[in-house]
């Protein structure tokens, strides 16, 4: 989380739009936290579809050339054969997505996504701690790291994670 992945999906999916205006921006039903928008921490912000799982989202791209994917990892595993029929159709295929939980263990469909992807961009965040670049996010329930035991899911902002780097990651309770 903090890392950008939003915004640069945002920015590829306006680019990508220049030359094929007929673009679909989706975001899983699950996060609710910007109703049918994409919204980045800064503010920026562009329309979405609100879809409930894979099947759903093949429906709506049938007459999209562009289809951006904003937090993959809350889709169901057939996201995977979904975003390669669609780029085997010629469609431009744009994903964004947390590759690790709060626990650090691989989140969803993503390690899929990542292996049949055609090109990655990992992203890294600022550690909330002490500056250095982060690649996990902590979970905190009451200002401490959440028991690994917590459910895998919880939609939220930087009101229950933080960005940490490997150093300041903390295990939390196994």
């Amino acid at each position: 989380m903090f890392s950008g992945k939003t915004h640069e999906l945002i920015l590829r999916v306006a680019k990508a739009g220049y030359a094929a205006p007929a673009t679909l921006v989706v975001v899983p039903s699950t996060d609710r936290r910007n109703g049918a928008h994409v919204a980045t921490h800064l503010g920026l912000q562009v329309p979405a579809t609100p879809v409930d799982d894979a099947a759903a989202l093949a429906h709506l791209a049938r007459t999209s050339s562009v289809v951006g994917i904003d937090e993959a990892q809350f889709f169901d595993d057939a996201l995977v054969d979904v975003a390669l029929h669609l780029a085997d159709s010629g469609k431009r295929v744009i994903i964004s997505g947390l590759d690790l939980d709060f626990r650090r263990r691989p989140f969803g469909c993503m390690p899929q996504l990542l292996c049949v992807a055609a090109h990655v961009q990992k992203l890294q965040a600022v550690c909330q701690h002490c500056g250095d670049a982060a690649s996990f996010t902590q979970r905190l329930v009451d200002g401490r790291p959440a028991p690994h035991t917590d459910a895998t899911i919880v939609v939220g902002s930087s009101e229950l994670y933080e960005a940490r780097c490997r150093t300041c990651y903390s295990q939390g309770a196994p």
